[in-house]
């Protein structure tokens, strides 16, 4: 079936480990043990453990990593009418999505419009964006008249719905994965990413297709711009068929378009992305704005996210940092003006202490922000010009996350012309509910959620180790005790430019007796660009020497923490971590290392987005072989003794499954207690329910076998 990218975020990526939490890849891999035809189902564990049934039976996201999940609804969608006066909001219900719409002056979401195309059977109507007169709202929905005459077809299709008369029509008649709809500034048309005929996502996060052809020439798919006309629905494309465009926005006047994109393919190409634009016209030409691989500026060899035009179209702002993953940002925010043709940008927030991940002009000299800043989130108001907060302008949300499900989809808040925000908050004390109302007077919208309700008790902690200040997350167990003896789980968070939040949601593991420790070491988001570059050519080394630190202090903390039964897990760059942290340490009773690589040099040939290792190690392993080596666990095999389970999906397109086979076969050639579990037909992030299920049922196996809550 084919699903808006939104659609797939709510279903793949809601919950990872925490509600919000985004686990992001090490490296966007398209080498995976990829099988032709359809490979034999996994044989499910003889017996489920019934607290994990229990657990799970009533969660509304269960795409966690292993043991957390959340209970609550969640909001997502956020969109504000420019006028201020009515926010659309989605949420779902395990079958489909329902759009609301809320008046601000009178909110009572009991008798919310309900938008959708028809009134029978579950839909997905999601993405919900106003026109700019605040009249129409586009959306998109499988409530289509082709889906209803042809059963099982999930395409989304745009649509549009008139305030004034509270009908809906389609837009658009098109075939393939499309997301982010945009309305032009005249209110004339709409514009979004689109993959023509997509067989897959336009992400590597998506299970990748079975080898076949030419590799690297046959069946490439190539995202562009395209545009519909608001009234008939033709449609015209903005992008050339050379370039692969990750994000854009429209210039004020509607007649050009700015948007990142880089030559085919798109999985790989992503950390060498230019800032283009283009002329709304026939045949037009796309013009560099910025080049990041030949600036002499210090965003030379960094990525960028979020272009966003100024309102009188004179300059372009943007998100430029050291990004590991394209959707997870994090950096300076950076200013360009398209014009100039000395392939410069001005950083506008310098040794900023945070990692700003959004922006928005809010006139043509300032910019709302918002920013992670050691596990609190900001929202500030920033002068371009001054470079520097406007006083008085910025909002200590405290530890809480904004927005929905994050990863490109749901920006973090919507802002009207005359100031109003809506945003949806959660945080470890408080479950998501949609907010509005001007800065000073922002007050929750809806009531979904029982604050009160069951929900892990989780606690920031902080420490310094070798001239870093380190933040990170601690779960305690329910009904703690503190007379007691409780073991501890670390997760190390995947990117490695990435930052564990803080978030709503029940723990099994903290129901059945541990500690959960989740720190953010250096390479991480959260205080500021020197921190997040403090990892550079060193994985695995400075970083795991903070972790191990940060255990040894929530140790000295909460003597409650017994120090014999530790234990230390991750996905992704976390699974690395896992795998090379048991070559360095012996002081895990057990390990369970998921979609990891152990070996840096033999991942570079296997994965066809080598483009991403070149920030981070300097030089390709062709001409740099030693700085591989150094982080590869694989050299330091014979130091592992924790007992290691190793999991991984079979079309994983992040980080190839022949890394874990690797990892796994030479522990079992030495003897180390291990065991591998390959999930058929699953990519870097699971889909398939019984497969999610069965992943936590053989961790917790794992845990009670090696290192036991009682």
């Amino acid at each position: 079936m084919s699903l808006t990218r939104t659609q797939l975020q709510h279903q793949q990526y809601s919950s990872l480990v925490r509600p919000g939490i985004i686990l992001l890849a090490a490296a966007y891999a398209v080498g995976a043990l990829a099988q032709s035809g359809n490979p034999a189902p996994i044989q499910p564990l003889p017996t489920l453990d019934p607290r994990l049934v229990d657990f799970w039976a009533n969660a509304t996201n269960t795409q966690a990593i292993y043991f957390s999940a959340t209970h609550t609804q969640a909001p997502s969608g956020v969109a504000l009418s420019p006028d201020g006066a009515t926010v659309a909001w989605t949420i779902g219900d395990g079958k489909g999505f329902a759009l609301h719409l809320t008046p601000l002056a009178h909110p009572n979401t009991a008798a919310d419009k309900i938008v959708s195309p028809i009134n029978a059977g579950p839909c997905f109507n999601t993405s919900p964006v106003w026109s700019p007169d605040s009249k129409t709202i586009a959306y998109t929905s499988t409530c289509t008249t082709e889906n209803t005459a042809k059963s099982g077809d999930a395409q989304s299709q745009i649509f549009l719905y008139s305030v004034a008369t509270g009908q809906s029509r389609q837009l658009t008649h098109i075939t393939g994965i499309f997301q982010a709809p945009v309305w032009a500034p005249d209110g004339k048309s709409l514009a979004f990413l689109f993959v023509e005929n997509a067989t897959r996502e336009s992400s590597p996060l998506a299970a990748i297709t079975p080898w076949s052809g030419v590799i690297g020439e046959d069946g490439i798919e190539v995202q562009r711009v395209y545009s519909v006309d608001a009234i008939t629905g033709q449609g015209a494309w903005l992008t050339p068929t050379t370039l692969h465009a990750y994000e854009f926005d429209f210039a004020p006047d509607s007649k050009h378009i700015a948007f990142t994109a880089a030559n085919p393919p798109g999985d790989n190409n992503w950390w060498i992305a230019k800032l283009f634009t283009i002329a709304i016209t026939a045949n037009a030409a796309p013009q560099v704005a910025f080049d990041p691989n030949t600036t002499t500026t210090a965003m030379h060899g960094l990525q960028m996210a979020l272009p966003r035009f100024s309102p009188d179209g004179k300059r372009i702002a943007f998100i430029g940092g050291l990004m590991s993953d394209e959707g997870s940002n994090g950096g300076d925010v950076w200013v360009v003006t398209p014009k100039n043709d000395d392939n410069t940008a001005q950083d506008i927030t310098p040794d900023i202490d945070g990692s700003p991940s959004f922006e928005i002009w809010l006139t043509k000299d300032t910019l709302g922000l918002v920013e992670n800043r050691r596990g609190h989130t900001l929202l500030a108001t920033y002068d371009a010009n001054k470079q520097a907060m406007v006083p008085g302008r910025v909002l200590d949300f405290g530890e809480v996350i904004l927005g929905g499900f994050g990863l490109g989809g749901d920006a973090p808040l919507s802002v009207s012309r005359n100031g109003v925000l809506a945003f949806v908050k959660s945080g470890h004390e408080t479950p998501a509910e949609l907010w509005a109302g001007p800065g000073a007077a922002l007050r929750q919208i809806t009531d979904l959620n029982n604050p009160n309700a069951p929900h892990a008790h989780i606690e920031s902690v902080e420490w310094t180790n070798e001239g870093f200040h380190v933040q990170g997350w601690l779960t305690y167990p329910s009904n703690y005790d503190p007379t007691r003896k409780y073991p501890v789980l670390v997760q190390v968070h995947g990117g490695p430019s990435a930052a564990v939040p803080t978030g709503w949601g029940r723990s099994l593991l903290a129901e059945l007796g541990f500690f959960e420790f989740e720190p953010n070491p250096r390479g991480s988001f959260g205080q500021g660009e020197k921190f997040t570059a403090a990892n550079r050519k060193d994985f695995g080394y400075g970083d795991l020497r903070d972790i191990l630190s940060g255990l040894d202090a929530v140790e000295k903390q909460v003597p409650a923490i017994d120090s014999n039964r530790e234990a230390i897990t991750g996905w992704s760059y976390g699974g690395f971590m896992t795998m090379f942290a048991v070559t360095q340490t012996n002081r895990f009773k057990a390990a369970i290392a998921g979609a990891g690589n152990p070996n840096w040099q033999s991942y570079y040939g296997e994965n066809s987005i080598d483009q991403w290792m070149l920030p981070f190690f300097g030089k390709t392993v062709y001409d740099d072989p030693a700085v591989y080596a150094k982080s590869s666990a694989i050299n330091f095999i014979h130091n592992v003794k924790t007992p290691t389970l190793v999991l991984v999906g079979d079309r994983d397109g992040e980080v190839p499954a022949p890394q874990s086979f690797e990892f796994w076969h030479a522990l079992r050639a030495l003897g180390v207690k291990t065991q591998l579990v390959v999930y058929p037909n699953e990519g870097h992030l699971f889909e398939n329910p019984d497969h999610i299920r069965d992943r936590s049922e053989r961790v917790l196996q794992w845990l009670n076998t090696y290192m036991p809550a009682q």
